[in-house]
Parts: structure tokens; sequence; C-alpha cells
């Protein structure tokens, strides 16, 4: 069964299974390839959960990009239950992937975005792979399963190992950065940037030490059924890849993504317009650099399918062929110029709509008959995915869940499905709903955006101000959430540092080039002296914010590329000490001892 899954150098020509060409004999089709074999009843299933990073409806069987190249993830859909209509519980990798994890909704934990600490707002919570080791199962994982940590004491074995913290082995990147994309200022993410690499897939390391770790545990024979988490971190930024993934897609060839429309926010309200444009794609275009971007994320596509390619040889290659759950999955999606907006954070489809796919063999205890192929476009959640994994697995379910199991979906794909999809953004009170045709979506100001998927899928046409819908709208937002756990701020000790630049005898601070959005800098005198804190001024002048005692701090708001210089307070003087440059985010900055 090895040769049913290809390698990035083995295809040349795209693969492009749309939805409308998705059809029942896809079942018929799996069969005669995987011919599962039934367990016995007293057996548990093992489980193989795969997540994909950043990775939105550019999949051949989801039809979100004409060239997308997924012939694995592809062959995988067209093996198990395919939800079209599946969607994030958050447009971030924190909270989206903590709400995975925990079974808790974001709405509910507190849990709202990417700085804040999972184990600072969820010191208790049980992640899925402790539940799955409570029932008997060896838990172990590989790769980004969680945001930038591993969380150890809920492992029983992880690739790296978990003691370091770190979820990534070693990875290729060139040595010179920027590589494709100048930046634009202190506002930029570092690793937006994108470009071929002259290595193969074993020289590049990365993802495809994760494939071979994670291969290598499904080639062996456990004493103890399994749970085996496989992070794949393409396509996620950095866009390097080894070059034959970018040479698949020619530069010349590149379309633009089909859901961009250039005046595609006349039409929302003020919170969706400033959610829209962001100077990420303003800068992208002015670079000329649009399609090399869209190369670079269809390229990573591409490399991601290839290690899953691996990963599923390896499986039906093993002695576990036949009685492992696999479920694949992505936190979120991503813009690539949709809403004149790059990146995630956002409460639109190209944002929430994520590929998610389950197969589950016969003889499962909560699903003795096993998945037959097919598709579902019913509503669903991710954070349905622990329910739904305990009851497959025969595992009694946990109180704090907030998903619904998707066990009936997968029994009957047609059934009546009630519940919507919520998605929820940073802001307490802001989110996304998704039923089986509308989409709606509340801002905590107030504003309203109403799409009618059906017949807008890129969700080009805000209905929510025509009256017609009123009655539309008042139905969907009587599905959608009416308290709202409030957003837990980080502790300051968990906050990334700023470094501290002194400042020699006669030496001057620079001025300030403030660019991007606000946000807050907490300041710490960790010294035994007074000290006075002076933002710089575009002109290089100096203005004064306050002073901070001995082991004093003073919150402040201020924007990328900020200049806060410090001063001696001490005996009225005010001689500078150093300064600070603010970064992209939220941050700490210490005041070293005098």
């Amino acid at each position: 069964m090895g040769d049913c899954w290809t390698s990035g150098r083995a295809l040349d020509t795209p693969l492009q299974m749309h939805f409308s060409r998705v059809t029942s004999s896809l079942a018929l089709l799996s069969i005669a390839i995987f011919g599962w074999s039934s367990l016995s009843g007293a057996e548990r299933p093992n489980v193989l959960f795969i997540a994909i990073d950043d990775l939105n409806d550019w999949v051949g069987c989801l039809g979100g990009h004409p060239q997308a190249r997924t012939p694995n993830l592809d062959r995988l859909a067209a093996s198990g239950l395919l939800f079209t209509n599946a969607h994030c519980p958050a447009p971030a990798c924190n909270p989206s992937r903590t709400a995975i994890f925990t079974g808790i909704s974001p709405h509910r934990s507190g849990l709202y975005r990417n700085g804040q600490k999972m184990r600072e707002v969820l010191p208790e919570a049980e992640l899925l792979p402790r539940t799955f080791s409570r029932g008997g199962y060896w838990s172990a994982g590989s790769g980004k399963m969680l945001h930038y940590v591993i969380d150890a004491r809920s492992w029983d074995d992880y690739f790296p190992s978990a003691e370091t913290e770190s979820p990534f082995p070693r990875t290729l990147y060139p040595d010179k950065r920027p590589l494709s994309l100048p930046r634009g200022g202190p506002w930029q993410y570092i690793e937006t940037d994108w470009g071929p690499l002259e290595a193969t897939d074993e020289e590049f390391g990365g993802d495809y030490l994760v494939a071979d770790w994670v291969g290598r545990q499904l080639g062996k024979e456990h004493n103890k059924p399994f749970f085996l988490a496989c992070g794949i971190y393409r396509p996620h930024e950095p866009w390097f890849v080894p070059k034959q993934y970018f040479e698949a897609f020619p530069l010349e060839d590149i379309q633009l993504p089909p859901g961009y429309r250039k005046d595609d926010l006349e039409d929302l309200p003020e919170e969706g317009q400033r959610m829209g444009p962001n100077r990420y794609f303003a800068h992208i275009q002015s670079q000329g650099q649009w399609k090399q971007a869209i190369q670079g994320y269809l390229a990573s596509i591409y490399f991601a399918d290839t290690m899953l390619g691996r990963v599923m040889e390896a499986l039906e290659k093993g002695p576990n062929a036949d009685n492992t759950i696999v479920v694949l999955w992505s936190d979120h999606g991503w813009h690539l110029g949709e809403k004149q907006h790059w990146q995630k954070f956002t409460a639109w489809r190209a944002c929430t709509r994520v590929p998610l796919i389950m197969r589950v063999p016969k003889g499962s205890p909560g699903l003795p008959g096993g998945t037959v192929p097919g598709i579902c476009t019913r509503p669903v959640s991710l954070v349905s995915l622990a329910p739904t994994l305990l009851e497959l697995s025969g595992l009694p379910p946990v109180k704090v869940h907030d998903g619904q199991s998707l066990r009936p979906l997968l029994q009957n794909p047609a059934r009546e499905w009630p519940r919507p999809a919520l998605t929820f953004l940073d802001a307490p009170g802001s989110y996304g709903l998704s039923t089986e045709h509308w989409r709606y979506i509340r801002y905590a100001g107030g504003g309203e955006e109403l799409y009618n998927i059906r017949a807008d899928p890129h969700e080009w046409n805000n209905l929510a101000r025509e009256e017609v819908y009123g009655p539309t709208l008042n139905r969907l937002r009587a599905l959608g959430p009416s308290e709202f756990a409030p957003l837990k701020q980080p502790a300051v000790r968990n906050l990334p540092a700023l470094g501290w630049r002194v400042l020699k005898e006669g030496e001057e601070a620079p001025p300030s080039k403030p660019d991007g959005n606000p946000f807050n800098i907490v300041f710490v005198n960790s010294g035994d002296r007074e000290v006075k804190l002076f933002w710089m001024s575009r002109d290089g002048s100096s203005k004064f914010y306050g002073s901070i005692a001995p082991g004093g701090q003073q919150r402040q708001q201020t924007r990328p590329g900020a200049i806060w210089m410090v001063a001696d307070a001490t005996e009225g003087k005010n001689r500078p000490l150093g300064f600070f440059e603010v970064g992209d985010r939220a941050a700490r900055a210490v005041v070293p001892g005098q």
C-alpha cells in the first residue's frame, strides 16, 4: 500500500480534486485501496493526530486555489470523511490549539490571544494526550502541537525532547535574512519571508525530521494503544522549503487568490474595515512580491503534503494500519490578500475555514462500522475533536469539554445538525458563526456582517444592512453566546523582553520612528535607584512620561519603532542611562541595576 502515497519529486502534474468532483465513488476507491479489517470489540484503536500549521482551504479536495498540489491530503480525504465546513476555535495559533487540546472554548477559558500563556490561564487543565494516557494509552508527539511549547507533563514521549519545551528540530534557513521581502519597519514579523533552498528534504530538516520520527513510531508494534501527534509546521512562515517545491509553481503561471476583490471593504462595518487592510499586504504589493509570496505559500503546502505522505506511507506499511484512527486538521487559515488582509486574526472564512478529515477503522468502540468515505457539509468546530476522539476510543467523556462529539456525523454525514461552528476573535464579544449556508460575524463594538455562503462563498456581499434579512440576523444572533470570559492578561514575567541598550557618556538616544498599531509595554525598574522615563520624538527631542521607583513598574501604550529613554533621577539629575526600541508586540522592558 505504500505506493499509494506520493513524494514531492514524483508528482509532475497538479492533482485538482475539487469539491464538486468528489462523489460517493470515493467509498469504493478507498475500500479497494485500503481494505481495512475489523478489530475485536475489546481492542482500543490507536489515534494518529495530525496538525498542519496555517493551512487554509488551498487544498485540492476543498478547491480553495486551483494550483494547490496536495495529492496525499486528497488521498486521505478520499479514504475518510471530509468536513468541508469545519472552522477553527480562534484565528490564531495559541487560542485555537489550546481549545483543541483542552476541549475548552476560548470564550469560556479567557484565552483569546497568542500573547497569553496557556498554563498561566489554565494551570490545571488536562490536555488530550494526558487524558489518553490515563485511559491506558501511550501518548507521544513530535513537532508543533501547542503554541511554541510542548507541555512536557502531558506526554509520555516527545521529539525533540519534551524537557526542552521547544517542539522544533533543526531546520535549515538562509544564511542572510530577509531573503525576498525587505522589512518595511519594526511592525513587520521577521518571519514574513520566503524563497527556495538548495537542499534535499533531509538536509532541510524541520518537518522531514518530524515525519521521520512519527513514521518510525508507526512502524513499530506497541504494547499499548497509542495517541500519536504529528505537528507539521509548514505552511507556517517563513516559506523556505527545498527548491523542487517552488519549481512546481512557475512564477509566470501563478494565479491570484480566487477570493480576492479590490473593492471588498466598502460594505463592511467600521470594525471590519479596520480588521481588513494591514501593512503586510500593502508592503508586499509595493515590493512587487505578491505572486512570489503566493508561490512560497503553495510551495510550502506542497512540501507539507509530501511530509504527510511519508507519515501515511509509514502507517500503511506498518503493523498499525488497520486499527488506527486518523485525524487531520489545521489550527486556522490564512489571508493572502482577501479583504486586503495578510496573515490571520480575522473572522472571515479565509481564516476560519480549515481542512478536517477523520478516518475511523472498523471495530472502534464508538463507531463499530468505521467511517464510510464521503463528505460532510454540516458546520463543525475543532473544539469537538477531544470529545469525539474519546467517544470513538471508548474512553469516558470529560465534563469540561465544550464541543459536541462528531460521532453522529461520522455515522451519518447528512443527519440534521442544528449546532453552529463558532470562531472567537481576540476581543471578548467578537466572533464568527457558521451554519450550513450562512456566515454571521459580530464585533464587540456592535458591527455585524452577514453572508449567504451558498451564493457568496468568498463573502463579498455583506447583507447585514438589508432589511429583508432581519429575520435571518435575529435567528443567527440567537445562536451566538451571550457571556464571554474576560481576557486574562499575561503576567509581566511572561512577556517577551526588550533589549536594553546602554548610552555612553555624552551619547544621545535616537529619535522614534513609530509605525504600526498601539499596544502596551511594561517598564520594570530592577535597580535600587529611581529612574525617569522619556519618549523620544521623531525630531529627537524627549518628552517626560513619569518616574519609576526602585522595584516599580509602569505600563505604557506605545507603537512599533518607538524609542524610550531611561535617565537617572537621583539628586535632581536626568543623566541618560540607556534606551529601549519597541518591536512588533507587547513586551517588558527591564531597566538593569545601575
